[in-house]
């Protein structure tokens, strides 16, 4: 059998495995990996301007020239929702990546050095976590202001002390593995034993944060944006769309909120199921049963 098609059929019985196993999984992924292709390719995809406005196709009902309908200022809702898909995504991985990435750090850092190091960044971790994410994701608006760079810094930070304590818990077992104390017995410094020895062997638990982390940055964009304190017109947003006039016009024009609603639903649903596959199936116990 030629190569290729041996590797083909390998990788479709990997497909295969996995679609029984964890079925719910791969539907969350190809809802990731649908909100991936519409973010990619939205010029193609969108039929329309999201930003242009039509006054004379004012809140008109979904039809053959406008998909999902058109919104009060006569845009696009289809395109409105799939440029909105790039807007979502991009803030979600930027937040996730920066705070769990920092997260990580500082929390094996913390388990490493142990004492009143660790003593101390708990206690702050202990404040920072107190707060629900909404109201710190408030809180860093009031300070950053508004704006798409703005909001991934207020989504950022509350995600550092959450990711933080996670990683914490696997880092102090691994800081007691006869290699990290062979790799300080023969003098490699405390900062290639953190990035080198510690942080490998803790991803498994970042990566479920990690997917866990853009839902919730997705749902708090969206939030923000629908108060007003998130990301600004002209660009396309589903919390955006869900402020603009959408509970005015709840009963006469019901697709103005609705298709935006479902967009940040299946969001959020999609990337909670694909980060429940990724953790049952990076853990071992889960793994086995």
């Amino acid at each position: 059998m030629p190569t290729n098609a041996r590797t083909h059929r390998t990788a479709w019985q990997v497909f295969t495995r996995m679609a029984r196993r964890q079925p719910l999984g791969v539907a969350g992924g190809f809802i990731v990996l649908l909100m991936i292709i519409m973010a990619v390719f939205a010029d193609y995809i969108a039929p329309h301007d999201p930003t242009a406005m039509n006054y004379s196709a004012f809140a008109v009902a979904p039809g053959a020239e406008y998909w999902l309908g058109t919104d009060p200022l006569g845009r696009d809702v289809f395109s409105r929702i799939v440029y909105g898909a790039r807007t979502a995504l991009f803030v979600g991985f930027v937040s996730a990546l920066i705070g769990g990435g920092a997260g990580l750090v500082l929390g094996v850092g913390s388990a490493y050095f142990g004492g009143l190091v660790d003593l101390i960044f708990q206690r702050v971790m202990d404040i920072f976590m107190s707060f629900p994410l909404i109201i710190m994701a408030l809180a860093m608006v009031a300070i950053f202001g508004t704006g798409t760079d703005k909001v991934i810094v207020a989504i950022t930070i509350p995600f550092v002390p959450r990711c933080a304590r996670v990683v914490r818990s696997s880092a102090l077992a691994v800081r007691e593995m006869p290699y990290v104390d062979a790799a300080r017995s023969i003098g490699y410094s405390h900062s290639r034993i953190i990035l080198r020895h510690m942080v490998p062997n803790v991803m498994a638990p970042f990566l479920i944060m990690i997917t866990a982390f853009v839902g919730q940055a997705i749902l708090l964009e969206a939030s923000l944006s629908y108060l007003g304190l998130g990301v600004q017109e002209p660009t396309p947003a589903w919390g955006l769309m869900l402020q603009g006039g959408a509970e005015l016009y709840a009963e006469s024009a019901p697709w103005i909120a609705v298709f935006p609603g479902l967009a940040i639903t299946l969001a959020v649903f999609g990337f909670n199921l694909f980060g429940d596959a990724v953790r049952d199936t990076l853990d071992p116990r889960l793994r086995s049963q």
